[in-house]
């Protein structure tokens, strides 16, 4: 089990490093809006493995929390951005 978190916390530390630099190079800000969604997933699927590695549950409010979080800030900034040409 302990490689399988090692191997886990490695591709999840990849996932985050290109998806920092995705955040900080976007071009436009639809693309450094997903890359933080991105960021948000990325620290949902890290508290769920860690979850399941330790066998404790008390963390599955803050994924939930996170869910919410995430979804409720990706429609306000969907519905109150303005284009990049615009500005």
């Amino acid at each position: 089990m302990t490689y399988v978190w090692v191997i886990v916390s490695a591709m999840l530390m990849a996932a985050a490093a290109l998806t920092t630099i995705r955040a900080l190079r976007g071009p436009t800000t639809l693309d450094r809006l997903v890359a933080l969604d991105t960021m948000i997933a990325l620290c949902m699927c890290g508290l769920g493995a860690w979850a399941a590695y330790s066998r404790d549950s008390t963390v599955v409010p803050a994924i939930v929390a996170l869910s919410l979080l995430s979804f409720v800030g990706s429609v306000a900034i969907a519905r109150f951005r303005v284009r990049d040409d615009q500005a």
